[in-house]
């Protein structure tokens, strides 16, 4: 059984790996971390010691605290420390052949009680548990970045995985302060997934001259409240991560007309616009960038609006209809994951499944596309008038 004594490996010390460690060390675990690049290696102890250092000076720790924790963390390019591991959550490179290579390493060191999870965002639980000689103690441990300030974690068991693996792993995490969610191997899971409309749409709009990005953005703030706007959201994330996650999910699968990734976006990508990081993305922001205003149309805003989140709950329906997840973890996901205003099925209960419904039979009709079609299931409420949830909550 994991708990406070239980040893905590990570393999991968880039931003995701370390706010991971830095979790644990807070909660006091001993933690081992490994990462074949020796620079990075030798950079981890400074980086804990100043994201921990930063919580002492919010006194959210003491400096005590702090020392304590850095005495219990070392790192290394040798996996031999991992033997003595009860739990070793892999954060590297998103890529099925670098992270089974490292599987394959690891097994030839742990123990056979030690349970192995990766972070993977949208890799198959199991194809990457598949050359695992124990696949059954292998599951998906998905946090959000940055790792110590987001609730969500997305449990995800693969078809061997262990119920009691899953159990175990939940009960650590909720532990550890965070809000967990189960989620079936399919594509994206359950964040990743659901949101793709959040900007997918929101592209569409933009391509078809409709409206332009400053004016989408506050469309989705002023009517919505959502906290950013999906281009403010994917310059923040970064073009070239946010576009790839598309691509992945789009191609897993099998080319869904859904999840069709965007040419223009696409372009930004090639032409090294990616946002935040390389200051111009959607937006301009190089010192002295004049800001556009947006077009304060509340018709067209509310327009908007109302067909991203059409599509935003038709993505929902749809996974709940599937079997992703319930629709308490769903919805749970959606404002923990991606602090969404509400979740999305209940959000549906409010407005009306019918006129949800309706609004997708209208873009559907419109423009002859499967990408349009209503979920069944959110059809099926439409005809009888029944709801996600028995009660709707404010």
């Amino acid at each position: 059984m994991l708990g406070q004594n239980s040893v905590l490996g990570v393999l991968g010390a880039g931003t995701m790996g370390l706010g991971i460690a830095q979790i644990a060390l807070q909660r006091g675990h001993r933690v081992v971390l490994f990462d074949s690049q020796t620079e990075k290696r030798d950079q981890a102890s400074a980086k804990l010691r100043a994201s921990l250092g930063r919580l002492v000076e919010k006194k959210a720790m003491t400096s005590q605290d702090l020392e304590e924790a850095l005495g219990r963390f070392t790192a290394g390019t040798d996996l031999t420390p991992f033997r003595d591991a009860d739990f070793v959550i892999e954060a590297i490179v998103e890529n099925r052949e670098a992270k089974c290579a490292i599987f394959g390493d690891l097994e030839n060191v742990i123990s056979d009680r030690c349970i192995v999870g990766t972070n993977t965002s949208s890799l198959s639980i199991t194809s990457l548990s598949s050359n695992c000689r124990v696949p059954t103690r292998f599951l998906g441990v998905h946090f959000f970045n940055p790792a110590p300030v987001m609730a969500l974690v997305e449990i995800i068991p693969g078809i061997h995985t262990d119920a009691e693996t899953v159990a175990n792993v939940r009960s650590l995490i909720d532990s550890w302060g965070k809000t967990t969610v189960v989620a079936n191997d399919t594509p994206g899971f359950i964040v990743n997934r659901i949101a793709r409309p959040f900007y997918g749409e929101a592209l569409r709009i933009y391509e078809e001259g409709i409206a332009d990005h400053v004016t989408i953005d506050w469309a989705m703030r002023e009517f919505g409240e959502f906290r950013m706007g999906p281009f403010e959201l994917m310059d923040f994330i970064g073009n070239d991560v946010n576009f790839k996650v598309t691509e992945t999910i789009f191609e897993a699968f099998y080319y869904e007309p859904r999840y069709r990734p965007s040419l223009l976006q696409k372009r930004l990508v090639e032409a090294n616009l990616l946002g935040l990081k390389t200051k111009r993305g959607f937006y301009d922001y190089r010192p002295g960038a004049i800001a556009t205003e947006p077009r304060r149309d509340l018709t067209l805003g509310r327009a908007i609006f109302y067909r991203v989140l059409a599509m935003l709950i038709n993505e929902a329906s749809d996974a709940l209809m599937l079997g992703v997840a319930t629709a308490e973890d769903l919805d749970l996901a959606m404002t923990k994951g991606v602090n969404y205003p509400k979740g999305l099925l209940r959000w549906a209960d409010e407005l009306g499944s019918t006129n949800i419904y309706q609004e997708l039979e209208r873009l559907y009709h419109y423009y002859g596309e499967d990408r349009y079609r209503p979920s069944p299931l959110l059809k099926k409420l439409a005809q009888t008038g029944d709801r996600f949830f028995l009660a709707v909550q404010a």
